[in-house]
């Protein structure tokens, strides 16, 4: 079916004020809530085990790490004390010394950040399949496109996710890192200079808050609008290449190129704004880093110059003063990552709200009112509408108005009207796409149809997956599969492409009419009971339509079509006519003629006929 414009993603639609960054975000108790929900089912669900395992295999190389890197201090000091003293013996033995602990220390190093990749890696590869379960489950992804209700859900699970996951693991080892980085040094410098680790302490704390005052908000709401406009700019690329053909049809390269220089101004003036106050961060941080070159030498060059202290010890109070100050800071100098880090999460949280059910959300569609009425569907051996009142999503206009009908088997009913008037919508709502209305929809299960929209749809394949979409294979040989094509008037496409088994760019290289004749190949490799056809037969020659539709009819399926042209009326048996605003009426096939001159469906029995039930 033709998807209406009211029905695509908009390419950047207004965010909700449950989506948008909200002020005080940073690193707040409701960014830490949302890190959670996205985080916890796979810590504390059916890969736990696998979880916990690598965390603690990274916690203990992280351990090794810090062990080893308070020895090479140590060394480093040692080194310098036995220059300073002209000690050649001491000052050889601290080579060798160093040189045994950087033995061990590479490998452990890489052996960390190999494990580290790895572990988000795996979170990545479950995260994703979750997001996808729901994205796919219940046919999600169309309603969030028919409901407007989220922009980009595609840069979100693929590109949110993994930022999500690599950055939640670096940021959780960043600091417990810190941590052991903080007690492992702390206690150095504490037996060399109790003044020093006063001093370290205000220090990093009017750094901290200093950094969370001046740029936490700022940062995290330029960040996400950021990963927004840039996902709205990649989404109008994608539509130039997506229809490129149509584009230079109509020379349209002017009206495209006007709406991708507005997306692109959205993304260059919000990043010349974060740049601005990254710039501001970028002179924070550096002078908050580079005070710490002369704070331990300020207080302890007293002592050193009285004699008091060995050089080497100074070098070794200043190496520990700079890593507990890394640690302690460790949010001032990782503030810009956590802040795109915050903004992602929030992206991805709003995702995860329409698309997990256990993420506080309503599955597939924005919430809607708990008493609104929809369009109910029961199981049933045939096809029948009850009472059935149809509106577009998001709208109170009434496309149809208490619609009551029933299909035999072998029955055949056309639905005709004028443009707008919702023939569309309704085959949407008995395909369980739309449910916005009233009254019930009896059928058999969704396995027992099979749609037929006017562009088909073409995967990325082999002739053969084109002809057993949606399924992932076909049971019929080769034969069969050749009988079919040369059935719906493809005999020589599969020598033609090179095979069955040949894959090709079946959209550029076939015309909309093979196009079409390949999805009525899929029908009769099927064998469905019902067929519904939304003018698919709209670039056939009169011939090929008359042909492929008595061979529909001759496989005794059930047929809900739309059409416009006359020829197609004599392979129906019942004919559905909408008025507009929700009139309709219902005749026998026999009872209707087409009127030529005004495009639209006259009676010529003048009342209408029920179809049987």
């Amino acid at each position: 079916m033709k998807t209406p414009d009211s029905a695509r993603p908009a390419a950047a639609p207004p965010v909700s004020a449950a989506e948008g960054p909200r002020r005080g975000a940073a690193l707040s108790l409701a960014a830490w809530k949302q890190f959670l929900a996205v985080a916890r089912p796979y810590w504390l669900g059916e890969q736990k085990g696998q979880a916990w395992t690598l965390l603690v295999l990274l916690l203990v190389l992280m351990l090794v790490e810090t062990r080893l890197a308070v020895l090479l201090n140590e060394q480093a000091g040692e080194m310098t004390s036995a220059l300073a003293g002209r000690e050649g013996g001491r000052f050889w033995q601290t080579v060798r010394a160093c040189l045994l602990v950087l033995a061990f220390a590479v490998p452990v190093y890489a052996l960390y950040y190999f494990m580290r990749d790895l572990f988000a890696n795996q979170w990545r590869r479950w995260l994703t399949g979750r997001f996808l379960d729901g994205y796919l489950r219940e046919r999600t992804y169309y309603s969030l496109g028919a409901d407007g209700a989220i922009d980009n859900p595609d840069q979100r699970i693929s590109e949110d996710i993994n930022s999500f996951t690599g950055r939640s693991i670096h940021f959780l080892l960043v600091f417990i890192g810190a941590l052991m980085q903080l007690v492992a040094f702390s206690a150095v410098l504490w037996s060399i200079s109790q003044l020093l680790v006063g001093v370290l302490v205000v220090y990093a704390l009017a750094g901290t808050v200093g950094a969370l005052y001046l740029f936490g908000n700022p940062l995290i709401r330029l960040n996400f609008w950021q990963l927004r406009r840039e996902a709205d700019f990649r989404f109008n690329l994608m539509r130039l290449r997506e229809n490129a053909e149509s584009i230079a049809f109509y020379r349209g390269e002017s009206q495209e190129r006007a709406r991708i220089d507005a997306s692109f101004d959205g993304v260059f003036r919000n990043f010349a704004r974060l740049i601005r106050k990254q710039c501001a961060l970028n002179v924070f941080q550096r002078g908050f880093s580079q005070l710490t070159l002369v704070l331990p030498g300020m207080i302890l060059a007293e002592r050193v110059l009285a004699g008091q202290m060995e050089v080497g010890r100074a070098v070794q109070a200043a190496g520990a003063f700079t890593a507990v100050l890394g640690a302690v800071g460790v949010i001032v100098d990782n503030f810009e990552s956590l802040s795109r880090f915050v903004a992602g999460i929030e992206r991805l949280q709003a995702l995860a709200r329409l698309v997990l059910p256990d993420a506080g959300g309503t599955r597939g569609t924005a919430k809607t009112a708990a008493k609104a009425p929809r369009i109910q569907t029961l199981p049933a051996a045939h096809l029948s509408l009850d009472r059935l009142t149809l509106h577009p999503p998001q709208s109170d206009r009434v496309l149809v108005r208490e619609l009551s009908l029933a299909l035999r088997p072998g029955d055949a009913l056309l639905i005709t009207g004028e443009s707008g008037c919702g023939k569309s919508s309704l085959l949407r709502a008995i395909a369980g796409l739309w449910c916005h209305g009233s009254g019930t929809i009896h059928r058999p299960a969704l396995d027992q149809f099979f749609f037929l929209p006017q562009q088909p749809y073409l995967q990325a394949g082999t002739l053969r997956s084109q002809l057993a979409y949606p399924s992932p294979d076909s049971p019929l040989d080769d034969a069969a599969l050749l009988e079919i094509l040369d059935q719906v008037q493809l005999p020589r496409l599969a020598e033609r492409v090179g095979g069955l088994d040949a894959v090709q760019d079946w959209e550029k290289l076939l015309s909309v009419g093979e196009q079409q004749r390949l999805a009525f190949a899929r029908v009769l490799v099927h064998r469905p009971a019902i067929v519904v056809l939304d003018e698919a037969t709209s670039a056939l020659d009169s011939g090929s339509e008359a042909a492929l539709y008595a061979r529909l009819r001759d496989s005794g399926a059930t047929l809900v079509s739309i059409a416009h042209r006359a020829a197609v009326l004599r392979h129906h048996t019942h004919v559905l006519h909408l008025m507009g605003e929700g009139r309709w009426e219902s005749m026998e096939a026999g009872a209707y003629a087409f009127d030529g001159a005004a495009g639209r469906v006259r009676s010529s029995a003048g009342r209408p006929a029920d179809i049987a039930a």
